[in-house]
């Protein structure tokens, strides 16, 4: 993603955005506030007081309210700062819709991974947040060309995703049965017609790079020597042929084929962020199939037992798990359990009553955590090496959906 951000900061970064994204106003009451860290916090709140003066004309007395109380609250929030924090401050409040005519008061404070530049002020149906989405923008970006006399599929690599964005297919003719002078006449018209799908096949995928500004370089494939051919005669435009890093051999030339293109230069170019993922999930894979001193762990209770025991090297998390580690605690006797829940879990979720004095008072809930942010907390404490798998290539998809999204190495083999 970036050198600057850690994959632990991207997460919790992509977390938070999901959540504000589900904030959904009845009219202009989610107002989104970013502040720079060379901004004054008495400034701001000034700004924010002239705010308040004139969102008293707002003619809709309860957007009135709405908007007045979160003000109100952004200003007394603000107060408990001196200064912005180093990368600035970017708070989210405001009253979302719950439906039935309901809503819901809201508020996140989230102090940036990296610097925001500009202060802004916006009040509108749903929280404003492009400057947090352009932190997300991924930095590890390859294009992706697969070419033969049949087809050509453009794409590109943007970290571990891999996006389809051209497929085209020709008209040159195949092989045929004439012979003589009627031979070297078909031959004649089919490399014609070869080099004008070249010529079609280059321009567009120039067109395509080009207009990716920070692009580190392009990788090729195809089956055969078509692929060579099309790069020593430079079809491509010349400040794309530069960037061209290698060609590598690929059985097909469509979308199946980047997926193919993409796992081949893996296996080359250490240095990739899908091949970092496919090595190590690659090396968890291979210690599950060993029938005697495997050093492989997975499933929530078998990976928290090893990380509270200190055994564990390297912890692999999906990125797709969405689970939480729910605390409830009795009001009675203060017996605390612990348990792990899916956001639909949640949803309409009852305490229980409390085992240990069996009062009638359900247990309340006393803390919500995300799950990967409570296990990657645990692992930092043993110094262990947290490495957060996409879903995007097939060994992260094996993870997520064969293992629970949780999965370790050890540092040496024991009986759990």
């Amino acid at each position: 993603m970036t050198d600057e951000m850690t994959q632990r900061q991207i997460y919790d970064l992509k977390r938070q955005m999901e959540e504000l994204k589900k904030c959904r106003g009845k009219h202009t009451e989610l107002i989104s506030l970013y502040v720079p860290a060379s901004k004054q916090i008495f400034d701001v709140i000034s700004y924010l007081r002239n705010e308040y003066s004139q969102s008293q004309n707002i003619k809709s007395k309860a957007t009135m309210k709405n908007v007045l109380s979160a003000i109100e609250s952004i200003m007394s929030r603000l107060k408990t700062f001196k200064q912005p924090p180093p990368n600035g401050l970017a708070m989210f409040v405001g009253h979302k819709s719950i439906g039935a005519d309901k809503t819901d008061m809201v508020a996140y404070i989230i102090e940036p991974p990296m610097p925001l530049t500009t202060f802004l002020y916006r009040c509108d149906s749903e929280f404003y947040t492009q400057p947090l989405e352009d932190m997300l923008t991924e930095k590890e970006i390859y294009g992706l060309l697969l070419i033969d006399r049949r087809e050509c599929t453009i794409g590109m690599l943007r970290g571990s995703r891999i996006e389809m964005l051209r497929y085209m297919t020709s008209q040159v003719p195949g092989k045929h049965g004439r012979g003589g002078q009627s031979q070297r006449r078909f031959e004649r018209l089919t490399e014609i017609a070869a080099h004008e799908w070249f010529v079609k096949c280059g321009e567009r995928a120039s067109e395509i790079f080009l207009a990716e500004p920070n692009m580190k370089g392009i990788l090729i494939g195809g089956s055969g020597p078509t692929k060579q051919y099309f790069v020593n005669e430079s079809y491509l435009h010349y400040e794309i042929q530069k960037k061209i890093i290698d060609t590598f051999d690929t059985g097909y030339t469509d979308e199946f084929g980047l997926r193919e293109l993409v796992a081949t230069a893996a296996d080359k170019m250490t240095d990739l962020k899908v091949s970092q993922e496919k090595n190590v999930m690659k090396r968890f894979l291979s210690e599950v199939t060993k029938s005697e001193k495997n050093m492989a762990v997975y499933g929530e209770y078998q990976v928290r037992k090893a990380l509270e025991m200190g055994v564990v090297n390297t912890l692999l998390l999906s990125e797709g798990l969405r689970k939480y580690r729910v605390t409830m605690k009795c009001q009675s006797c203060g017996y605390t359990l612990e348990k792990t829940m899916t956001e639909e879990d949640l949803d309409g979720f009852s305490p229980p009553v409390c085992p240990t004095c069996q009062t009638s008072i359900p247990m309340a809930l006393a803390q919500k955590v995300d799950l990967i942010d409570e296990l990657s907390d645990l692992a930092e404490k043993t110094s262990v090496t947290v490495k957060l798998i996409s879903r995007n290539s097939e060994e992260g998809e094996s993870l997520y959906v064969a293992f629970g999204g949780l999965a370790g190495i050890l540092r040496y083999p024991i009986e759990l």
